[in-house]
């Protein structure tokens, strides 16, 4: 479709947006109530070991499984591969989430969101250089919905993965927490790669992580201090009150 720099240009731009977009669903939200510098630390983090999880995933699971749907070459995807490299990712973000910064503050999910995201989108960013190096014309719908679907949940099912995972080294259980997420890794890396050639895989991938979307706000508010949870709770409260107060003014200016 064009020139190799071109592509990796806008599949690199393309899952900045949808990491940009994860962070203010959910991070903004609680912007200024928990330890935003230990967050930025793990999105560089992210970016680190997301390009080594998605080089990896690309040379041991996509390419082979592309190999394979373009001319039934013997280049099936080895299971063992595929657990290898979401073990060793999860074991990684584990480690991450464990440092001395990260338990001082309690703030595993938040952290977990920011690695998250970071990871997701190295990971989005190659399927979707190898997604508009198979399509030939911009007009092809399958093409939009494919690159949209990347842009918007490879950051956000990573974020959550990490989230959840930092949830459970909350309540302690940390083997679990590295066994879920490899479960879960290799469910949502064998569909990105379905996806890449057929934007089917959607109608699997998406609703899985809207209905797990709904419990990361639970997980966030988990990490934020007894203080700060009532500060905010007042801030909330003082917002409806505004809103309401300017309700009732422009009603009465009417």
């Amino acid at each position: 479709m064009a020139s190799t720099f071109l592509l990796f240009q806008a599949a690199a731009v393309t899952s900045l947006v949808g990491m940009t977009l994860g962070w203010r669903g959910v991070m903004t939200k609680y912007s200024g109530f928990y330890d935003l510098p230990t967050a930025w630390s793990n999105v560089f983090w992210g970016i680190l070991v997301g390009g080594v999880y998605a080089s990896t995933s690309h040379n041991f699971i996509l390419l082979p499984y592309l190999e394979f749907i373009a001319d039934d070459a013997n280049a099936v995807v080895n299971p063992i591969n595929l657990l290898f490299v979401c073990l060793a990712t999860s074991v990684a973000a584990h480690l991450l989430l464990r440092r001395e910064r990260v338990r001082s503050g309690s703030s595993h999910p938040t952290s977990g969101w920011a690695l998250g995201l970071a990871i997701g989108a190295m990971v989005g960013m190659i399927h979707l250089y190898r997604v508009f190096e198979i399509y030939d014309s911009l007009l092809s719908l399958k093409l939009w919905v494919t690159v949209a679907g990347f842009a918007i949940f490879a950051p956000r099912t990573e974020a959550l993965i990490c989230c959840f995972h930092g949830q459970l080294m909350l309540q302690g259980r940390r083997w679990g927490a590295v066994l879920r997420s490899t479960f879960w890794r290799c469910a949502y890396l064998v569909m990105f790669a379905y996806a890449v050639v057929d934007p089917l895989a959607w109608v699997f991938i998406i609703p899985f992580a809207l209905l797990v979307n709904r419990r990361a706000d639970e997980w966030i508010w988990d990490s934020i201090p007894s203080e700060s949870k009532k500060r905010l709770r007042k801030m909330w409260a003082r917002q409806v009150r505004e809103q309401r107060e300017s309700l009732q003014q422009a009603h009465e200016s009417e």
